[in-house]
Protein backbone atom coordinates (compact mmCIF):
# COMPACT_ATOMS: atom_id res chain seq x y z
CA UNK A 1 0.00 0.00 0.00
CA UNK A 2 1.37 3.32 -0.56
CA UNK A 3 -0.63 6.49 0.97
CA UNK A 4 -0.08 10.24 0.73
CA UNK A 5 -1.20 12.17 4.17
CA UNK A 6 -3.35 15.42 3.76
CA UNK A 7 -4.86 17.15 7.21
CA UNK A 8 -7.35 15.23 7.76
CA UNK A 9 -7.55 12.52 5.29
CA UNK A 10 -5.49 10.02 3.64
CA UNK A 11 -5.19 9.07 -0.50
CA UNK A 12 -4.55 5.27 -0.48
CA UNK A 13 -3.60 2.98 -3.06
CA UNK A 14 -3.59 -0.46 -2.76
CA UNK A 15 -1.55 -2.57 -4.71
CA UNK A 16 -1.48 -5.63 -6.64
CA UNK A 17 -1.92 -8.79 -4.55
CA UNK A 18 -2.83 -7.18 -1.39
CA UNK A 19 -6.30 -8.22 0.11
CA UNK A 20 -8.52 -5.29 0.94
CA UNK A 21 -9.70 -5.66 4.19
CA UNK A 22 -6.42 -6.62 5.90
CA UNK A 23 -4.40 -3.80 4.11
CA UNK A 24 -7.36 -1.39 5.64
CA UNK A 25 -7.07 -2.73 9.17
CA UNK A 26 -3.48 -2.71 9.29
CA UNK A 27 -3.52 0.95 7.39
CA UNK A 28 -5.90 1.85 10.51
CA UNK A 29 -3.58 0.63 13.08
CA UNK A 30 0.08 1.47 11.47
CA UNK A 31 -1.73 5.11 11.23
CA UNK A 32 -3.53 5.50 14.73
CA UNK A 33 -7.14 5.69 13.16
CA UNK A 34 -9.39 6.44 15.87
CA UNK A 35 -12.34 6.13 12.96
CA UNK A 36 -12.53 7.22 9.64
CA UNK A 37 -15.25 7.22 6.60
CA UNK A 38 -13.96 5.65 3.22
CA UNK A 39 -14.73 5.90 -0.61
CA UNK A 40 -13.22 4.16 -3.05
CA UNK A 41 -13.24 2.99 -7.10
CA UNK A 42 -10.65 0.48 -8.60
CA UNK A 43 -10.70 -3.06 -9.30
CA UNK A 44 -10.72 -6.51 -7.53
CA UNK A 45 -10.58 -10.47 -7.68
CA UNK A 46 -12.03 -13.23 -6.08
CA UNK A 47 -14.45 -11.22 -3.94
CA UNK A 48 -16.57 -12.10 -0.76
CA UNK A 49 -19.50 -10.29 -0.50
CA UNK A 50 -22.52 -10.47 2.14
CA UNK A 51 -26.17 -10.05 2.00
CA UNK A 52 -27.10 -8.97 5.87
CA UNK A 53 -30.65 -11.42 6.64
CA UNK A 54 -32.45 -9.06 9.10
CA UNK A 55 -34.56 -11.95 10.37
CA UNK A 56 -32.23 -14.47 10.93
CA UNK A 57 -29.67 -11.92 12.02
CA UNK A 58 -26.76 -13.73 9.47
CA UNK A 59 -25.13 -12.80 6.72
CA UNK A 60 -25.57 -14.65 3.06
CA UNK A 61 -22.38 -14.68 1.73
CA UNK A 62 -21.29 -14.87 -2.24
CA UNK A 63 -18.06 -15.49 -4.07
CA UNK A 64 -17.17 -13.85 -7.23
CA UNK A 65 -14.69 -15.64 -8.80
CA UNK A 66 -11.88 -13.25 -11.19
CA UNK A 67 -12.25 -10.11 -11.72
CA UNK A 68 -15.04 -7.33 -10.86
CA UNK A 69 -14.68 -3.28 -11.63
CA UNK A 70 -15.42 -1.38 -8.50
CA UNK A 71 -18.06 1.31 -8.81
CA UNK A 72 -18.53 2.24 -5.94
CA UNK A 73 -17.01 1.60 -2.61
CA UNK A 74 -18.17 2.97 0.54
CA UNK A 75 -17.64 2.62 4.54
CA UNK A 76 -15.85 3.59 7.24
CA UNK A 77 -13.32 2.05 10.06
CA UNK A 78 -14.04 1.98 13.68
CA UNK A 79 -13.40 -0.34 16.66
CA UNK A 80 -15.27 -3.13 18.25
CA UNK A 81 -13.02 -4.56 21.59
CA UNK A 82 -10.16 -2.24 20.75
CA UNK A 83 -9.57 -4.27 17.31
CA UNK A 84 -10.00 -2.30 13.74
CA UNK A 85 -13.26 -2.93 12.11
CA UNK A 86 -12.98 -2.36 8.36
CA UNK A 87 -16.96 -1.89 7.78
CA UNK A 88 -17.43 -1.44 3.33
CA UNK A 89 -20.34 -2.12 0.91
CA UNK A 90 -19.39 -2.16 -2.48
CA UNK A 91 -20.82 -2.27 -5.80
CA UNK A 92 -19.37 -4.15 -8.28
CA UNK A 93 -19.67 -4.67 -12.16
CA UNK A 94 -18.56 -7.70 -14.56
CA UNK A 95 -17.78 -7.69 -18.10
CA UNK A 96 -20.86 -7.81 -19.34
CA UNK A 97 -21.84 -4.58 -16.80
CA UNK A 98 -23.82 -6.86 -15.01
CA UNK A 99 -23.73 -4.86 -11.84
CA UNK A 100 -23.51 -6.46 -8.08
CA UNK A 101 -23.26 -5.18 -4.34
CA UNK A 102 -22.91 -5.87 -0.69
CA UNK A 103 -20.88 -5.81 2.50
CA UNK A 104 -17.30 -6.49 1.43
CA UNK A 105 -15.82 -9.55 3.63
CA UNK A 106 -12.41 -10.67 1.66
CA UNK A 107 -10.89 -9.59 -2.16
CA UNK A 108 -7.64 -8.99 -3.57
CA UNK A 109 -6.53 -6.29 -5.89
CA UNK A 110 -5.32 -7.58 -9.23
CA UNK A 111 -4.50 -4.15 -10.21
CA UNK A 112 -5.01 -1.39 -8.77
CA UNK A 113 -7.18 0.16 -5.86
CA UNK A 114 -7.69 4.05 -4.95
CA UNK A 115 -9.34 5.32 -1.79
CA UNK A 116 -9.72 8.09 0.24
CA UNK A 117 -10.27 7.90 4.04
CA UNK A 118 -11.62 11.14 6.24
CA UNK A 119 -9.82 10.79 9.22
CA UNK A 120 -12.13 11.49 12.36
CA UNK A 121 -9.52 12.31 15.01
CA UNK A 122 -12.13 10.75 17.38
CA UNK A 123 -12.87 7.16 18.33
CA UNK A 124 -15.18 5.84 16.96
CA UNK A 125 -16.43 2.06 18.25
CA UNK A 126 -18.99 -0.16 18.46
CA UNK A 127 -21.33 -2.50 20.57
CA UNK A 128 -23.00 -5.63 20.20
CA UNK A 129 -26.62 -5.14 19.94
CA UNK A 130 -29.10 -8.20 21.21
CA UNK A 131 -32.01 -7.01 18.70
CA UNK A 132 -30.41 -6.82 15.39
CA UNK A 133 -26.93 -9.30 15.92
CA UNK A 134 -24.71 -6.43 14.83
CA UNK A 135 -22.15 -4.56 15.82
CA UNK A 136 -23.01 -1.77 16.41
CA UNK A 137 -21.56 2.40 15.89
CA UNK A 138 -21.71 3.38 19.89
CA UNK A 139 -23.01 7.12 19.45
Amino acid sequence: MRLKRYRNYFILRLERGEEIVTALKNFAEKSKIKGAFIFGLGVGKELTLGYFNAHNKTYIKKRFKGEYEFTSILGNISYFEKNPVVHIHVTITDKKFNAYGGHLFEGYVPATLELMAFNLFDNLNRFSDKKTGLNLLNL
